[in-house]
């Protein structure tokens, strides 16, 4: 599996932005596609997931509420939606997956999308 991540970019706190990770080399069936962000310096952490055929999402606590993870099947891509951005959510985002177990830990992960920069603005 190919994962292409887009839809990074500046925008000011509070403001929303949508990043989108297309697949191609297969159908997502039992995947599991997460995205990471990372900044400099830190390691990558998870921020939310989504077991494909369950359209079951996992949020990290402290982006509840703020981030949606969706999935469209027609275009086999998995979304995040960010709203009410704060300027520590400034980042590097990745898409990445693995085969149906679900864990928070990028090791884990075996396919990986390149970065897209989300930089917001206070």
């Amino acid at each position: 599996v190919q994962l292409q991540a887009s839809g990074g970019g500046l925008v000011q706190a509070g403001g929303s932005l949508r990043l989108s990770c297309a697949a191609s080399g297969r159908t997502l069936s039992r995947d599991v596609i997460a995205w990471f962000r990372q900044i400099p310096g830190s390691e990558r952490e998870i921020v939310a997931a989504i077991r494909w055929d369950r359209d079951r999402p996992y949020y990290i606590q402290a982006m509840k509420g703020r981030f949606t993870v969706s999935r469209d099947i027609a275009k086999n891509t998995v979304y995040l939606q960010m709203d009410s951005l704060k300027p520590e959510d400034s980042a590097v985002y990745y898409c990445a997956g693995q085969w149906n177990v679900y864990t928070p830990d990028a090791r884990d992960y075996q396919y990986w999308g390149q970065g897209t920069l989300v930089t917001v603005s206070s």
